[in-house]
């Protein structure tokens, strides 16, 4: 019997070290490619500044869950847009030679890394220091669009006069399309090393949405290597669900213009849930929902996002 007990404890220490082993170690990046522009570093955090002589407007661009800067960068290519993309904490950068640029503001956060709370005050460190424009966008995509909401509440005053576009958002009381069992969370650091070995699969295919555009089957080809440790991306994963149940519709009184874009065919996150979440929202936000279109609007349906508009004057409330 001890011989049984021995081995069943010898394995059990063995896994629990394999797992630790896969969780912690640091990945490779799956590409990287030119920018032109310089980053900032804050912590384990990275802001991206693209070159632009003469601005008429700024965008400042948070990713979603396991995506990158990149998700940002077609869309806004127009070469008189300010672009400033985010990183999220402990996330490769996809870029080929960076060019560093010493920001004297920047401040490692207080909060925990891999948190939404986290990269909200890192996105609030860009929007106080960065822009060189009136006329300002705040863009989150998914678990971003949670970032802006948790940035606007620890600053609420930085958005008076900021439109605010949460595409296919993270929110307050929104839930997965399909949740994780507890097990399943486990097993992740087991799961994700074949996760990058076909991250495009039979198994996830309907989560895509459409992939004949080759840039988008690219970038989602590269979802499972962009965190550098499954720790983070395990630290991501259960932070939106706690974010999301302790938040509630009183985020949304910071937000004084904008549009939340609810897709009718999500299936990263419940679209009903994201849409019901959304109508508790002022009558400074619409929400526009898309019959049809997958969690990844700005690729699918770029006709879809609002155009950039004017600065605003005077905030209007959310009542």
């Amino acid at each position: 019997m001890s011989v049984v007990l021995g081995v069943v404890a010898g394995t059990a220490a063995l896994v629990a070290g394999l797992r630790w082993w896969l969780m912690n170690r640091e990945g490779s990046p799956r590409t990287t490619e030119p920018f032109d522009g310089h980053i900032h570093r804050v912590g384990k955090a990275v802001i991206a500044e693209r070159r632009c002589e003469q601005p008429r407007a700024t965008v400042i661009a948070m990713h979603g869950f396991v995506a990158d800067m990149r998700y940002f960068t077609r869309h806004y290519s127009a070469p008189d847009v300010q672009l400033i993309l985010l990183t999220s904490c402990d996330y490769h950068l996809p870029i080929t030679g960076p060019r560093e640029q010493p920001a004297p503001w920047a401040k490692v956060p207080a909060e925990p890394e891999g948190t939404i709370a986290h990269d909200a005050a890192v996105l609030v460190q860009a929007l106080e220091h960065l822009p060189r424009t009136d006329l300002v966008r705040v863009h989150g995509h998914s678990r971003g669009g949670a970032v802006v909401l948790e940035a606007a509440t620890q600053r609420p005053e930085l958005f008076e006069r900021v439109e605010v576009v949460l595409e296919a958002p993270v929110l307050p009381q929104g839930r997965p399309y399909r949740s994780l069992t507890r097990p399943q969370v486990w097993l992740l650091p087991f799961l994700i090393p074949l996760w990058r070995l076909a991250p495009i699969a039979r198994h996830n295919r309907g989560a895509w949405g459409p992939l004949e555009d080759s840039r988008k089957r690219e970038l989602i080809m590269a979802f499972p290597f962009n965190p550098k440790r499954v720790a983070t991306l395990m630290a991501n994963l259960l932070d939106i669900d706690a974010w999301s149940q302790g938040r509630d519709a009183s985020l949304f009184q910071n937000v004084r213009r904008g549009t939340v874009l609810v897709p009718g065919k999500d299936r990263v996150l419940e679209s009903s849930s994201m849409h019901a979440s959304a109508r508790l929202a002022g009558p400074g936000v619409e929400v526009v929902t898309l019959e049809g279109c997958s969690h990844f609007v700005l690729w699918d349906r770029p006709d879809a996002m609002p155009a950039l508009g004017l600065p605003v004057a005077h905030p209007t409330g959310n009542g």
